[in-house]
């Protein structure tokens, strides 16, 4: 079995991730005992990066972080060829790229598991993780308000997909030109959402929400953009006005690295309904219980 995307999973395999995410170090036991990891980054990352190799160490086995320009897909040579030596090597494949389509190649030949750690299209570690601290927030997903505030991107994506197969209500506020399709809201509805929304105006999206989440205007590779990017999103500040619409005890959370003053105010993300950090922290939790949920099948 493969995790490219959230949906890849039902809600039942879900629950069973985020359950041994939860479980304690000592009673996963070591399913990768004497095996590797091969982590191939062609996007550089803080948190992916050590998260997932303390996930390994934590579940016995030895990570080996590989650049994207040392491995050179289809550059040096293709990507099939490199899962088929690395899966001789290793009991598990896991990739941060900028095509999603390089990862569907992966696991077209693969004989080991493959993992995304980040693609263009989802970042489901991110989600598993966004999971993780909404439920210790607030409990269990189904019937709760989940807002998205800003660009309808991977981690977007991914989070409405975690938030439909649990059974919430996700809510987006784009601007015009990056917000989902109506066909994505469909498919939403389809993977098991209670309702799943767009709206124009933040305020919209947010009220009543439990959880608040933004993420930063301008992701890597996107720098050029930057200036178009903070016009078009004028006006999506997550700021303590825009929190007063949300449940009294909503939290706000938000996937890093943030930019204070463009996607949410220093108020709100250091304030005292931010769970970023305990959000960041759960990555680790969240890719040790996907881990040992994949290789143990």
């Amino acid at each position: 079995m493969n995790l490219l995307e959230i949906a890849d999973l039902s809600a039942d395999q879900i629950g069973d991730v985020l359950r041994l995410a939860r479980r304690p170090i000592a009673e996963l036991g070591r399913p990768l005992d004497g095996q590797g990891a091969a982590l191939i980054f062609e996007k550089p990352s803080t948190r992916t990066r050590h998260s997932t190799e303390m996930a390994v160490v934590q579940l016995g086995g030895h990570p080996v972080y590989t650049r994207g320009d040392e491995i050179g897909i289809d550059v040096r040579e293709s990507v099939e060829d490199i899962v088929r030596i690395l899966e001789g090597y290793h009991r598990v494949i896991a990739a941060r790229v900028y095509d999603h389509r390089v990862l569907e190649r992966m696991t077209a030949v693969a004989s080991v598991p493959i993992v995304n750690l980040l693609s263009d299209r989802a970042h489901p570690l991110q989600a598993l993780a966004d999971a993780l601290t909404m439920e210790r927030a607030f409990g269990p997903l189904v019937g709760r308000r989940v807002a998205w505030v800003g660009d309808y991107n991977n981690v977007a994506r991914s989070l409405g997909e975690i938030t439909a197969r649990l059974g919430g209500h996700i809510a987006y506020a784009c601007p015009p030109g990056f917000e989902p399709s109506a066909a994505e809201l469909e498919r939403l509805l389809l993977l098991g959402a209670a309702s799943a929304e767009h709206h124009w105006r933040p305020a919209d999206a947010v009220k009543g929400a439990d959880a608040v989440h933004a993420d930063t205007w301008v992701s890597m590779g996107q720098e050029e953009e930057k200036a178009a990017r903070v016009q078009a999103f004028e006006g999506f500040t997550v700021d303590d006005a825009l929190m007063g619409n949300a449940a009294p005890d909503a939290v706000f959370m938000h996937c890093l690295p943030a930019y204070r003053g463009l996607e949410v105010t220093a108020e709100v993300i250091d304030g005292p309904r931010s769970r970023v950090f305990e959000q960041g922290h759960d990555r680790l939790h969240a890719a040790r219980g996907a881990l040992a949920f994949l290789v143990e099948r």
